[in-house]
């Protein structure tokens, strides 16, 4: 059968519906999700998530590797659609688009799939509000070498268009999970792994605390910071000290502070 001819028109149905993808409801409704850029796609089939469709503009690609990796998702089973540049450009959620766009199912996010292993290292993150905030804490969980990462009660899903982006495709490698706060603070009690509760009204410094072990940094949402559930039920209580004139850290950067700590510590141990 020869190739389907460029989809060139920015009205086609098919490019309609793969637009519609950003918005949470199709994406819960289809149970399907986008990774575009050479490196999410790279990581995505690397990790033999189960793609659908690869989308490709041969006139953005950047390298010359793009072909190569549309035939290695070919060759898992996804349907490659190519498209003009007019209309990738208006699929694309990118300001600078790299000519790959792909669309996967969501895969299972449960607890259970979790297997942390003993003395883990664990990030737990509550309420987050920003796609960009969640796919760095995923970025970042992944360079300090975290067993998983626990997005607990999250405003914004883990298959977010900038959740993907921002991870740089680690959603596909760092182990995950959904779930609501009391099934979290169980599973980890279960388990027994302590639990190191950020918030500006500790009065330990994250460094003091012990890191080592089966141990859970957990930050809360960036407006609120964490519920009184996981302040109650930690271990114990750290903050960040902070001399400098202001007296809040993006989310993701706290993260990043208390998991590198825990890597410092580790290491030491």
């Amino acid at each position: 059968m020869p190739p389907a001819e460029p989809i060139t028109s920015t009205a086609n149905p098919r490019l309609k519906a793969l637009v519609r993808l950003r918005d949470r409801r199709d994406r819960d409704r289809s149970g399907l999700f986008l990774i575009e850029g050479y490196r999410e796609l790279r990581r995505a089939v690397e990790a033999a998530v189960p793609l659908t469709e690869v989308w490709c503009c041969p006139a953005l690609y950047l390298g010359q590797n793009e072909a190569a990796l549309v035939e290695a998702a070919r060759d898992r089973g996804a349907e490659v659609v190519e498209v003009a540049e007019t209309p990738f450009r208006k699929a694309s959620y990118r300001d600078r688009p790299e000519g790959l766009l792909a669309v996967a199912r969501q895969f299972p996010t449960g607890l259970d799939r979790l297997d942390p292993g003993p003395a883990p290292l664990l990030l737990v993150v509550e309420g987050i509000e920003k796609p960009g905030n969640l796919g760095t804490m995923m970025r970042t969980a992944a360079a300090a070498g975290a067993a998983a990462l626990i997005v607990c009660d999250p405003t914004t899903d883990p298959f977010n268009p900038n959740v993907v982006r921002a991870s740089l495709g680690t959603l596909f490698s760092l182990p995950l999970a959904v779930a609501d706060t009391p099934a979290a603070i169980a599973w980890l009690h279960a388990l027994g792994i302590r639990t190191a509760a950020t918030t500006p009204a500790a009065t330990r410094s994250h460094w003091e605390a012990d890191l080592t072990g089966g141990v859970a940094v957990v930050v809360g949402s960036e407006q609120y910071g964490l519920s009184a559930a996981w302040l109650q039920g930690a271990t114990e209580q750290v903050l960040i000290p902070m001399p400098g004139t202001v007296d809040s850290l993006n989310a993701a950067m706290a993260a990043g502070i208390v998991l590198f700590e825990a890597v410092r510590q580790r290491s030491q141990a």
